[in-house]
C-alpha cells in the first residue's frame, strides 16, 4: 500500500481512524530549520474535527508530539516523525457496516483489494489519515517561506453553485480565517453558511471547490516529462479523501479558448525580468515554473455519509438498505483547505529541492 510521497523531500502516513494513533515521518527536511512544535499545531488545528458547528463534532485536541528529528528547536537533517493519538472514536457508530458497504466510500473496493478493511471509522481511507499530511505540510510551508519566500494560501471557491469573488493575487491567510466556511469573500461566505447549514439539517451533504494560490515560485521548479510540477500537483491534490478534480490556470475552460486568446504573451521589464502578460499556464509551461504565481483549483465530492437510509449490499453480497449514522462533515470543505496547502507545499518543495544543493541549510 503506497504511504509515501516525495523523492527528496519524502513524507510517509501511517495510523488508523480508530487506532490508537495516527502520524507522520518526514525525511529529507533541510537541517538547522527552526520549529516551534505550535507552529505545527496551529495547521493541525484548521484541520482539525469539532472547531465549528458545520463540521463533523467528533472531539479530537489533535495535540502533536515529536518523536524524532529536532533538538533544541532545530531540524537536524534527520528523519521527523510526529505523532497525534486519537481519544474520541466511537467504534459503536460503525457496528453495522462492519458487514454492510457504505454508498460511495472505500468499503468495498478495499475489500476487493485486500480482502480485509479497518471496517471501524473507515481505517485509512478515513480523512482522519490527513493529520499526518498537514503535519508534514506545516515543515514545509515554512522552509518554502523561509529558503524561497515562497506563500501558499487557499480557500473555499465554491459550495454547489455558489461561487465567491476572489483575486488569488491578493488573497491572505487572515481573510481566508475569518470565518469558518474559510470563505474570503464575506458576502458569499454568509451564503454558503446559510446552505450548508441548511444541509446539515437534512442529514445530506454537499461538495464544492478550493482555490490554491502559491506565490513567489520562481521560474525552473518541475521536471520536462512523467514529473512535471502540474502532474506532481495533481496527484498530491487528488490523492485527498473526497478530491475528485484537479485544474492548474485556465483548466478545462481553457479548452474553450482559441490558441490567441490562451497564449500568455511574455515581456521583459527594464531589469530583463522576464513574466506574461496573462496567467491562463497558472504558472507552470512545459511541466516547469515559469515564474508567474501558480494557480490550482480542486473539485470535492459531496461526504459519502448521508443520513438517509440508501440501497447497499452485504459483505456477501447480498441486497440491503444502510443509513448512516455517527458525526460527520455536511461539508468538507473548510477542512480541506489547509490539506490543499499542505500537499501543494510537499510538492514544491520537494521539487525546490531537487532543483537546488542537497546540502542547502538554514543559516
Amino acid at each position: 500500500m503506497a504511504s509515501s510521497i516525495g523523492r527528496i523531500f519524502r513524507v510517509t502516513t501511517w495510523g488508523e481512524s480508530h487506532g490508537p494513533t495516527v502520524g507522520v515521518v518526514v525525511d529529507g527536511c533541510p537541517p538547522k530549520m527552526p520549529l516551534d512544535p505550535a507552529e505545527i499545531q496551529a495547521e493541525l488545528d484548521r484541520r482539525r474535527p469539532g472547531q465549528s458547528k458545520i463540521v463533523t463534532q467528533r472531539k479530537e485536541a489533535d495535540e502533536v508530539e515529536i518523536l524524532s528529528g529536532v533538538v533544541d528547536g532545530l531540524t537536524v537533517g534527520t528523519p521527523i516523525g510526529m505523532m497525534v493519538r486519537n481519544q474520541d472514536a466511537r467504534s459503536r457508530d460503525y457496528d453495522e457496516i462492519r458487514d454492510k458497504y457504505r454508498p460511495s466510500h472505500a468499503d468495498f473496493a478495499y475489500d476487493q483489494k485486500f480482502g480485509i478493511r479497518a471496517w471501524s471509522g473507515g481505517g485509512r481511507a478515513s480523512a482522519r489519515e490527513t493529520i499526518g499530511r498537514v503535519a508534514a505540510g506545516a515543515l514545509a510551508k515554512k522552509a518554502l517561506r523561509l529558503l524561497f519566500g515562497v506563500e501558499i494560501v487557499a480557500y473555499v471557491e465554491t459550495v454547489q453553485d455558489l461561487k465567491a469573488s476572489i483575486d488569488p493575487l491578493t488573497v491572505t491567510l487572515d481573510q481566508v480565517e475569518s470565518n469558518i466556511v474559510r470563505c474570503p469573500d464575506p458576502e458569499a461566505a454568509a451564503k454558503m453558511l446559510d446552505r450548508i447549514e441548511q444541509i446539515r439539517k437534512d442529514g445530506n451533504s454537499v461538495g464544492g471547490v478550493i482555490g490554491c494560490v502559491a506565490r513567489g515560485v520562481p521560474a525552473g521548479w518541475g521536471e520536462p516529462i512523467f514529473d512535471k510540477l502540474e502532474a506532481d500537483l495533481g496527484k498530491a491534490i487528488l490523492s485527498l479523501p473526497a478530491c475528485k478534480g484537479f485544474e492548474v490556470g485556465s483548466g478545462f475552460a481553457g479548452t474553450l479558448l482559441t490558441g490567441l486568446e490562451h497564449n500568455d504573451e511574455y515581456f521583459a521589464d527594464e531589469e530583463r525580468h522576464v513574466s506574461t502578460l496573462t496567467n491562463l499556464s497558472g504558472g507552470i509551461q512545459g511541466g516547469i515554473s515559469n515564474g508567474m504565481p501558480i494557480l490550482m483549483r480542486a473539485a470535492f465530492k459531496p461526504v459519502a455519509t448521508i443520513l438517509h437510509e440508501q440501497r447497499t449490499v452485504t459483505t456477501d453480497h447480498e441486497n440491503t438498505t444502510l443509513k448512516g449514522r455517527g458525526r460527520h462533515d455536511p461539508c468538507v470543505l473548510p477542512r480541506a483547505v489547509p490539506m490543499v496547502e499542505a500537499m501543494a507545499a510537499i510538492i514544491l518543495l520537494d521539487h525546490a529541492l531537487r532543483q537546488t544543493p542537497n546540502s542547502l541549510t538554514f543559516s
